[in-house]
């Protein structure tokens, strides 16, 4: 990571290049302007930066004509992992189905200022609340419907599997996306609204439901993995408040 004379107010950036000189040049350039920049060599090398959880990049800058996972299928796998905007750089003309499928891009070599023009214009371009922030994580009357009709560790174990559950659902869901098939995603996002419903898990529900009206919007579906991902997170913060384990 790259730091030096960070400042709050300029996005966290993760650059994907397999040119060291590129990626090395962009990254001191974008440093010295206040940025705080991780690099990575590829796709793959992105994508597990991103699974290790250690940061949170708000912006994406990957060369559109790396070896290896490049192009659509990695903005694909990035948006299932982060709500950061993905700008596709590139020297030479970009493909149509890069182009739809990024938030915007670069012709290099590129300046700061032809960055921050760039992230202004398309920050907040596609991003769709979906999520029912507003839900509760569990619903409060199935959550006292079950207390008075069990011992706390059979209620412990019902949101234990639900959690389990949705960490399957939500990897089945990545390769369903990977492939593109809409029946798939319909279909576990249908599976996803009706055990999380019965189970009162209102934001893991909700989204199960976006995702099986929206299976074949694969942008929408990207940016929705995110949010249960999230959701998820919010269950098993609620199971260990109200059930922590002995």
């Amino acid at each position: 990571m790259l730091g030096i004379g960070a400042s709050r107010d300029l996005p966290t950036v993760l650059i994907i290049d397999d040119d060291l000189i590129a990626r090395e040049v962009m990254a001191t350039v974008l440093t010295m302007t206040g940025y705080t920049i991780h690099t990575a060599t590829h796709g793959e090398d992105a994508l597990a930066l991103l699974d290790g959880g250690t940061f949170t990049p708000e912006v994406i800058l990957m060369d559109a004509q790396m070896p290896g996972l490049k192009g659509v299928l990695l903005v694909r796998e990035l948006r299932v992992r982060t709500k950061a905007s993905i700008y596709a750089m590139s020297g030479s003309d970009l493909p149509d189905d890069v182009i739809s499928s990024v938030d915007g891009h670069l012709a290099k070599p590129f300046g700061p200022e032809a960055l921050k023009q760039l992230i202004e214009k398309h920050l907040s371009p596609r991003r769709i609340n979906h999520s029912g922030e507003d839900d509760p994580v569990v619903s409060p009357e199935t959550l006292t419907q079950l207390r008075s009709m069990m011992a706390p560790g059979a209620v412990r174990e019902i949101y234990v599997a639900v959690v389990d559950d949705l960490n399957k659902r939500a990897s089945a869901l990545r390769r369903a996306l990977a492939v593109g098939d809409g029946n798939e995603i319909r279909r576990l996002g249908h599976a996803i609204k009706g055990g999380c419903g019965m189970a009162g898990a209102l934001q893991a529900a909700h989204l199960g439901a976006l995702l099986e009206a929206k299976g074949d919007q694969l942008d929408n579906v990207s940016q929705i993995l995110v949010e249960l991902k999230a959701a998820t997170e919010n269950l098993r913060r609620m199971l260990e408040a109200e059930f922590p384990s002995s």
